[in-house]
């Protein structure tokens, strides 16, 4: 089976438990950046279908893989995340901005 995707570490290791062959190859920068961008839109649109906490924690790790990937840490990201809720607000109030005038 043909997949041409980016995939968690220990999947070579997990497909070899079963007793098939992955056939891989490393990224480079340029390919690995791409095919990040990719898996968040492969792992939102399974969020989207299912909409359960694993594919919320499947996004987080895409997510965080991204900051690594332009040098921002996992904790820099939750400071930028409070630091814009405490300016403009979170979502918990369920505002729904119809228009202005």
């Amino acid at each position: 089976m043909r997949y041409n995707k980016l995939v968690r570490d220990k999947i070579p290791e997990i497909i070899k438990g079963k007793g098939e062959t992955p056939i891989t190859h490393i990224a480079d920068d340029q390919e690995y950046k791409i095919r990040l961008k990719e898996k968040l839109q492969e792992e939102v649109a399974e969020f989207l279908k299912d909409s359960n906490a694993e594919e919320l924690a499947d996004i987080l790790e895409v997510i965080y893989a991204l900051g690594d990937n332009i040098g921002v840490s996992k904790e820099e990201l939750e400071r930028i995340r409070l630091k814009k809720a405490e300016k403009r607000g979170g979502f918990k109030e369920k505002i729904i901005l119809d228009e202005t005038k």
